[in-house]
């Protein structure tokens, strides 16, 4: 088990030295292939341009839809990596053509005869980059603005998608055409190489995983409403074993819809394992398709893409497990929690589950109260359970020392909650890699 503990954290490394690898061979490269010496900022031009193209490329695989890569990582830690990525690539290619100032332009020089250390000026090979510059900029401005500008996420994911794959294209156009490395024989054939894998990667999401899905569809066997606003929705394998996943992972679920179609979402698995191959989703009325929850009959065809996610104690050798929840959160933490208990896990476990109102706890005779805190922000007169928010006085009332030491503790919900619940945490020496969190939704 030492062993295992060993592998899982050494895979974020390998990831972290397989990504610099990636976006700095076509830098190392370049300065291989060498070429006449130029000023300082010509030099640093190119190399800004270089690194932001690579670094758009590598996006396209860290999309969050690879589980080599997020269900080592999490799937939070590969999306908040792929925003900063794209920003920094932004700013590079923000730099890139400005840092040209006071390079000489035009046609040949005598001086010059290869064009080498002159900035081409022919429009159709400046044209592509100035294009995929003002896209890379509108695609992150409007990522980062995605909820404040109100449009559907069918619609977002689609202009996301063929946004960039638009900018791969015009990039790979640009940097061959007009980059005084890219016109290498060597380099072109790196350039096409790294884009045919981006390209690949989007393909691979959008046509061949759903025509693998399309063989294995799930069936809608039941919709139960459990608040006001939460529902349940189970469905079944259609002719097929079902899903191998782990307790506390989440799947892609597309409900009445083909699925080639952009109308799936994610969703953490509120199921166990050991219950057998049902699958249960707790599901928030929050957008547009979630608000719909209620209409689906049984027996409407669904697909699943999944597992995603590394949210489990599965294998793990702590004591004890401690479930954090927020709202909604509960979902993957009531998966673990009916793991454990349907296998009989000796692992002492605690939950505390907060919610604004009491109309809004979810499972509570299912969650029943041996073991399980709940919190409430509004709650009414006669309520006997905790008042106020999940936080570090809270916390401290529930676990002791040797607990905030020795357990793992796992939590899912508001992002304000578990940025709280976690600095907390460290301050009372819980180790990081015994802190799990989950996070779906981003800046």
């Amino acid at each position: 088990m030492v062993q295992r503990g060993h592998t899982r954290q050494m895979k974020p490394l390998l990831l972290i030295v397989a990504y610099l690898v990636a976006v700095t061979l076509p830098l190392l490269l370049s300065a291989w292939v060498g070429g006449p010496p130029r000023q300082f900022h010509q030099e640093l031009a190119s190399g800004l341009g270089i690194l932001a193209f690579s670094m758009i490329l590598v996006e396209f695989i860290l999309s969050g839809r690879f589980r080599a890569i997020s269900n080592d990582v999490g799937m939070d830690v590969t999306m908040r990596f792929h925003q900063v990525m794209a920003r920094t690539a932004l700013a590079f290619a923000l730099l890139h053509p400005f840092l040209y100032q006071g390079t000489p332009t035009g046609g040949q020089r005598p001086w010059d005869p290869t064009r080498q250390l002159t900035l081409t000026t022919d429009f159709s090979d400046l044209a592509t980059g100035i294009v995929a510059w003002l896209l890379l900029t509108g695609l992150v401005v409007m990522a980062i603005g995605r909820s404040q500008l109100g449009y559907r996420y069918e619609t977002w994911r689609l202009l996301h998608g063929l946004g960039a794959l638009l900018i791969a294209v015009l990039l790979l156009h640009h940097t061959v055409y007009a980059g005084r490395y890219g016109s290498q024989p060597v380099m072109t054939w790196v350039w096409l190489f790294m884009t045919g894998v981006a390209v690949g990667s989007l393909l691979m999401v959008y046509l061949v995983v759903p025509w693998l899905q399309k063989a294995r569809p799930w069936r809608v066997t039941s919709v139960v409403r459990l608040t006001p606003k939460q529902w349940e929705v189970t469905v079944t394998p259609n002719g097929h074993r079902g899903l191998d996943y782990q307790a506390g992972q989440f799947a892609w679920l597309n409900v009445g819809h083909s699925p080639f179609s952009m109308k799936e979402h994610p969703f953490s698995i509120s199921s166990a394992p050991a219950a057998g191959p049902e699958v249960s989703f707790m599901i928030k009325e929050l957008g547009d398709f979630t608000q719909t929850i209620g209409e689906i009959k049984p027996d409407t065809v669904a697909y699943l893409d999944g597992p995603y996610g590394n949210l489990t104690v599965e294998g793990r050798e702590e004591p004890g497990v401690a479930l954090i929840a927020g709202g909604v959160g509960l979902a993957p933490l009531l998966g673990i929690l009916r793991q454990l208990r349907l296998t009989g896990d000796s692992r002492k476990v605690k939950v505390v589950y907060g919610n604004r109102i009491v109309e809004q706890i979810a499972y509570q005779d299912e969650l029943g109260d041996e073991g399980v805190v709940y919190a409430l922000s509004e709650p009414p007169q006669d309520w006997q359970g905790e008042t106020g928010f999940i936080d570090g006085a809270l916390m401290d009332r529930v676990f002791s020392e040797q607990e905030f030491r020795d357990w793992v503790f796992v939590m899912c919900g508001p992002a304000v909650m578990m940025d709280v619940v976690e600095d907390h945490l460290i301050r009372r020496g819980t180790p990081a890699h015994r802190i799990l969190s989950e996070r779906f939704s981003y800046d």
